[in-house]
């Protein structure tokens, strides 16, 4: 996909609209992919990034027509596949500013063992996996995180399949940036993507997004202004949890987070935990809070641990190599070690 007029000179002021191709957009009406989409064509122009060096790599489902409506470079790839595509072109490409689109079928079913090896490898790249809970590209059926008992056409009975979490998952597989954010929040979602685009290695984002045709108000406690404020908690480095417009806050008793009400008199701000997004272990007792009723739902930035990219790694070890043997040839290369000649 052509990224149209180059803008590299910064001669010009880019604005959304740079950002918009001229494809239509086919979404549901309704759809939550409409704010992600929205959210990241306003946030590209405050990134200083020219357009002909970003590119959007997706892979299947609906999330996955995200690089048509980017009017820059990108690749609508394979089931489950997108973060080979990005490893490759990231380590072949390091100078270009590279986003992966996916959904939690694509990267959580099919695409389960990639999604933990690009964690590992800490590849320099922004990664936003849209999460509906269904498949809505494929009309309906129960994905990797949709919760237990769950009625879809493929489980008309109720799903039996205990639901992943993908931030304890991606923490599980080491990742060195994971957040949550909603599509109902869109300055919040900015503020994510922003701190993610920022961080040098895999920034990974979940986006909780409503499918209203085959899953709607999947999230709605959460984003809904009626629920919100009891229900979900937004949380910054270096300050306390609190949440329920500050009558409320999360105290740590050992590894156990409660609730506690912070006009009982009994307690007070300085009880609550004062969150450290660099600490591995408050992340990973912070993303166990996932669907309880006794605790509001975090979102905000759950770890980020600054550690060598996989893409510099790699043409650091290629301009060592070089310099220590020279280029070599193919010829050498196909006729060093053990060889056969065979008749």
């Amino acid at each position: 996909m052509p990224p149209g007029a180059p803008s590299g000179d910064g001669a010009s002021v880019l604005t959304r609209a740079d950002f918009s191709s001229d494809q239509d957009v086919r979404w549901c009406p309704g759809c939550g992919d409409y704010a992600i989409l929205a959210t990241v064509q306003r946030l590209m122009p405050e990134l200083g990034v020219p357009r002909e060096n970003l590119v959007f790599i997706s892979g299947i489902g609906c999330s996955s027509r995200f690089p048509y409506y980017m009017n820059t470079y990108g690749m609508h790839s394979i089931h489950g596949r997108a973060p080979t595509i990005v490893t490759g072109l990231k380590t072949a490409r390091p100078d270009l500013d590279v986003w992966m689109i996916t959904g939690d079928g694509d990267s959580l079913s099919i695409g389960g063992n990639h999604i933990i090896h690009i964690m590992r490898r800490n590849v320099d790249v922004q990664i936003i996996m849209f999460n509906n809970q269904i498949y809505g590209l494929t009309k309906g059926q129960y994905s990797p995180t949709s919760e237990i008992g769950k009625v879809t056409k493929s489980t008309p009975f109720g799903s039996i399949d205990h639901p992943f979490n993908p931030i304890a998952l991606v923490l599980g597989a080491d990742a060195p940036f994971a957040a949550r954010t909603m599509d109902r929040d869109p300055k919040h979602m900015k503020e994510i993507l922003r701190k993610a685009h920022d961080f040098k290695g895999t920034g990974f984002v979940e986006v909780y997004q409503n499918c209203n045709i085959f899953n709607d108000e999947a999230f709605f406690e959460f984003t809904e202004k009626a629920t919100k404020s009891d229900r979900a908690i937004f949380f910054e480095h270096d300050k306390p949890l609190t949440y329920a417009g500050g009558t409320r806050g999360l105290r740590l008793d050992g590894f156990h987070l409660e609730s506690i009400d912070l006009e009982s008199g009994e307690w007070g701000i300085d009880d609550c935990l004062v969150y450290d997004e660099t600490s591995r272990e408050l992340a990973t007792i912070l993303a166990r809070v996932y669907w309880r009723e006794d605790l509001p739902q975090p979102f905000g930035v759950f770890y980020r641990e600054n550690r060598p990219t996989y893409d510099e790694q790699v043409n650091k070890q290629v301009t060592d190599v070089m310099e220590r043997r020279g280029k070599g040839s193919l010829e050498d290369l196909l006729a060093e070690g053990d060889t056969w000649v065979v008749e």
